[in-house]
């Protein structure tokens, strides 16, 4: 009980309300940016990601994010890219914030003044701890799983009893998350966010309404209690 108190305490520090806010990742087509914003989330994000099912082009994210209205928030989602490459999105792309998801310094996160998430993937040595202070000017942390060789969208969970309660940071939970986990995953992290890709698929890319509705119950539902 004591512990719950004291991760609870930990969150309200950094920002934590309530509300858990929802990012829905790798969408591919206006049709599932629509069904995103009817959904109720707060954010939709776009991978420029050459190697992900998910990729979008220029062209496809750009009509992406012109049907997405006021206050959803749109996230393009990069992996260790070229800065000419990132530029050239960003001065096509009218996107809200940066995700990084590859091996990025601070410095390379910095330098397009976005504001920007930093993902890490939970290696077993990983120190969250130290990837807070190293990249302190991030808006956020995504914390995911970790397989060899892919930059997230594993459809994994990792241990959430890693994140320490006291980290100081705002978190975004990923990772395997879908309606059969994410009651528990929000009750046990208590996330600022939460962001899913695969658990809301009906294939790799194409996204389900049902299953979207199913998890934004499930997000719910912790909110209501």
């Amino acid at each position: 009980m004591a512990a719950s108190v004291a991760k609870q305490k930990s969150q309200q520090k950094r920002g934590q309300s309530l509300r858990t806010r929802v990012k829905i990742c790798g969408i591919t087509s206006v049709a599932d940016a629509r069904l995103v914003v009817n959904s109720g989330a707060d954010a939709l994000g776009l991978v420029f990601y050459a190697d992900s099912p998910r990729c979008v082009s220029i062209e496809q994210a750009r009509a992406i994010v012109d049907a997405v209205p006021a206050f959803v928030s749109t996230v393009a989602l990069f992996v260790d890219a070229e800065p000419a490459y990132i530029d050239t999105v960003l001065e096509h792309v009218n996107v809200d914030m940066i995700q990084f998801h590859g091996l990025e310094s601070a410095q390379d996160c910095s330098r397009y003044g976005k504001r920007f998430i930093k993902a890490i993937s939970m290696r077993d040595d990983v120190d969250l701890q130290a990837m807070s202070e190293q990249y302190a000017q991030a808006s956020a942390l995504l914390v995911d799983s970790y397989r060899p060789g892919v930059p997230g969208g594993t459809g994994e969970v990792f241990d959430w009893e890693r994140i320490p309660a006291d980290l100081g940071k705002t978190i975004i939970l990923a990772g395997g998350l879908d309606d059969s986990n994410i009651e528990r995953a929000i009750h046990s992290v208590q996330p600022y966010a939460v962001d899913v890709s695969s658990g809301v698929e009906r294939t790799k890319g194409v996204k389900d309404e049902g299953r979207i509705e199913s998890f934004m119950r499930g997000v719910d539902s912790v909110k209501s209690k």
